[in-house]
């Protein structure tokens, strides 16, 4: 009985590590788990927060370059739905999530819904690799520069990954997910979104 409660416990340590946010630590590699004081990394743990219309801030101002060499400016999507996630290809949960956003990307697709990954730590091979492991149809900005986090101070914490803004038709923060997107819970959070455009 008692070995079998600490497989249990086990279990669960090593799912919430699966399921906790992964971020950079001092020495430039990745990390994972909760919170600890001076530990050098923030935990995401899949909680969303989403703001009304009007306690939205400004539009988010951004441009880069995918890693494919095409420019993107955000400026150029307004009118749609834009979510953005911010990932590198060594963090845990942004591979657990991959294949979930990928479906989601492709599902809404035909409602004018574009995704657009941001990935500040890996370089050109390293991240179009990840793209072909996992599917992903929508292309990523090289934003080793960290401009595009700069653009989203205060929506995005800088060093948990990954994140996932939903921007509204007038490229505002409509939404957040810190961690793990919950397929369920970003589709609500879409939902929503599309919806005031109704």
């Amino acid at each position: 009985m008692r070995k079998g409660l600490v497989r249990l416990a086990v279990a669960a340590l090593a799912a919430a590590a699966l399921l906790a946010g992964c971020t950079t630590g001092d020495d430039g590699g990745p990390v994972a788990g909760d919170e600890v004081p001076d530990a050098g990394y923030q935990a995401g743990d899949g909680t969303f927060t989403s703001w009304a219309e009007g306690e939205r801030s400004a539009a988010v101002e951004a441009d880069g370059t995918t890693f494919e060499g095409e420019a993107v400016d955000l400026a150029d999507w307004r009118g749609d739905v834009v979510v953005l996630n911010f990932w590198y290809a060594a963090c845990p949960p942004c591979r657990a999530e991959a294949r979930d956003l990928a479906e989601i990307s492709d599902d809404y697709a035909a409602d004018g819904v574009r995704f657009l990954g941001v990935n500040g730590t890996d370089d050109t091979d390293t991240a179009l690799a990840f793209q072909t492991t996992f599917d992903v149809p929508y292309p990523s900005l090289d934003d080793r520069d960290a401009a595009v986090v700069a653009a989203l101070e205060g929506v995005v914490p800088l060093r948990a990954m990954p994140t996932t803004v939903v921007l509204d038709a007038e490229g505002r923060p409509a939404a957040r997910v810190i961690g793990i997107a919950d397929p369920t819970t970003l589709r609500l959070l879409i939902d929503d979104v599309l919806a005031e455009a109704a």
